[in-house]
């Protein structure tokens, strides 16, 4: 490959959650495609607590991480209620965005988000990593779609993971 896609992280926590525990690793294992050149948080304070956990990479403020011309990809895991904010400068700029599902707070926010990626001709992929997508959610499903469970009254749900605080 001739060059590597260089990401930008906005949400990267130095404990836990999704970027750390999923995009990361992801990001590593397909090196050769991808590069992780830089980090941002809400703030830069605590986009600074990552430097002891991630020494190699670039700490930013966010709107300098998304302006930034060294970074061609930016990837979106700040909570909800920052998406519009985060993905509309980085699609102002020009930037491939992935987005963590849900694209916005409520249908009109990503329909705005998506007509901006559309009209910028930018690249933009949300990502849906949650259960209903998972096998053993689908294994589950189908033993009950085929009876194998008998009829189904109630159920609940228990699980555990570092992205349930988030």
């Amino acid at each position: 490959m001739e060059r590597r896609f260089r990401v930008g992280i906005v949400g990267l926590s130095a404990k836990r959650g999704w970027a750390t525990t999923a995009h990361v690793p992801a990001l590593r294992a397909l090196s050769d495609y991808f590069e992780l050149v830089g980090v941002a948080n809400t703030s830069l304070t605590s986009a600074e607590s990552l430097q002891r956990v991630w020494p190699a990479t670039r700490i930013r403020e966010r709107a300098a991480l998304i302006a930034s011309p060294d970074i061609d990809v930016v990837i979106v895991t700040v909570k909800v209620s920052h998406h519009r904010e985060v993905v509309t400068a980085a699609l102002q700029n020009r930037k491939s965005v992935y987005c963590e599902w849900p694209l916005g707070n409520g249908l009109t926010e990503a329909l705005e988000l998506a007509r901006l990626a559309n009209d910028k001709k930018v690249l933009a992929v949300v990502g849906n990593s949650g259960d209903r997508f998972a096998l053993r959610c689908n294994s589950l499903r189908k033993m009950v779609a085929d009876g194998y469970v008998g009829e189904v009254l109630s159920s609940d749900l228990h699980r555990c993971g570092v992205y349930l605080g988030r």
